[in-house]
């Protein structure tokens, strides 16, 4: 059996559980569709908390994000692949564009933010995870992508977030310049707040 043929099997496994947990289907749309903004207000609440920590955490996963997103626009223009609404008869929960489904950009999206603050924040972090895999499995149960396609898109973001983070960690250079940017912004944000005093 095919890698390919494993991973629709296990679609189908997923995805038919929408017909058994019938009433589980609105939690799962809100994961597959409206999660993700859990994240992006994460990301600004970290920051405005003003603390330079988290700001380096904040700025890290932007950076590991953009390049997971890259990665992931390089991958789906060379390696096409259909929905499974496109080329299956599906239990599609969520409508969704007709495009390329691997690697899945919101289990990318979702785990490298969440393994960034992982990186720095161990027990809030696993609860990001735990978020993030919970998208990761909701598109599959929505039926807008294969279980390859999600565990594709973790495995992205998961790396890209632990790179970035082993750059600073390694290199001063590259640390010393993001404090420098971040201490920037923190004097620029300084000026601006005692203006609106």
């Amino acid at each position: 059996m095919s890698i390919s043929d494993l991973d629709y099997q296990w679609f189908q496994r997923i995805n038919e559980l929408g017909h058994i947990f019938s009433a589980l289907n609105p939690i799962m749309r809100l994961f597959a569709s409206y999660a993700e903004y859990v994240f992006y207000l994460g990301v600004v609440v970290y920051w405005f908390t003003r603390q330079s920590i988290k700001r380096q955490m904040v700025v890290e996963s932007l950076l590991s994000a953009s390049f997971a997103l890259g990665v992931s626009g390089l991958i789906g223009h060379y390696f096409y692949r259909d929905r499974p609404f496109v080329t299956h008869s599906v239990l599609q929960l969520i409508s969704h564009p007709a495009n390329t489904s691997f690697p899945s950009d919101h289990a990318i999206g979702a785990f490298v933010i969440a393994t960034s603050i992982w990186l720095f924040r161990r027990k809030e972090g696993t609860m990001w995870l735990l978020l993030a895999a919970c998208i990761a499995f909701s598109r599959v149960w929505t039926g807008v992508h294969y279980p390859l396609d999600v565990l594709a898109g973790a495995g992205i973001g998961i790396t890209a977030a632990a790179a970035v983070h082993q750059l600073f960690m390694r290199s001063t250079r590259a640390l010393k310049c993001l404090e420098a940017i971040i201490h920037l912004y923190e004097a620029t944000e300084s000026k601006l707040w005692r203006r609106i005093a």
